[in-house]
C-alpha cells in the first residue's frame, strides 16, 4: 500500500481512481484507514467475497494475503491482473502507467 500511496497524486493526474480492498473487519480496517489518512478510497472485506470472486490468493507461511492489483476501465473492462507472490512482489507504476498510455 506504500506504493499506492506515493503513487496517489500520479495516479490522480491519469484519472485513476484507486479502491483498496483489505480482509480486515469493518472496525479495524476504518481505524488503519483514518489513523494513516489514506488517500483513496478503502474497503474492508472480512469475508473474503471480493478477493475470492478475483482469485485472489492467501498464502498462510507469506504473511496472508497476497497483493493483487487489477486496473479496470470506465467501461467496467479488466485491463491488467497482477498476482504478487510475496508481500514485496507488486509491479512498478511505470508498468500500469504503460497500460494507460501506451
Amino acid at each position: 500500500m506504500a506504493q499506492l500511496r506515493q503513487e496517489s497524486e500520479n495516479l490522480k493526474k491519469l484519472d485513476i481512481e484507486t479502491i483498496v480492498i483489505g480482509p480486515e473487519k469493518t472496525k479495524a480496517f476504518k481505524k488503519y484507514w483514518l489513523k494513516e489518512s489514506m488517500p483513496f478510497i478503502g474497503l474492508p472485506d472480512p469475508k473474503h467475497l471480493i478477493m475470492k470472486l478475483y482469485g485472489q490468493q492467501v498464502k498462510l507461511l507469506k504473511l496472508g494475503r497476497m497483493p493483487a492489483q487489477m486496473l479496470v476501465d470506465k467501461s467496467g473492462i479488466l485491463k491488467f491482473v497482477y498476482y504478487g507472490n510475496s508481500m514485496a512482489d507488486i509491479p512498478e507504476f511505470t508498468k500500469i502507467e504503460k497500460l494507460i498510455n501506451p
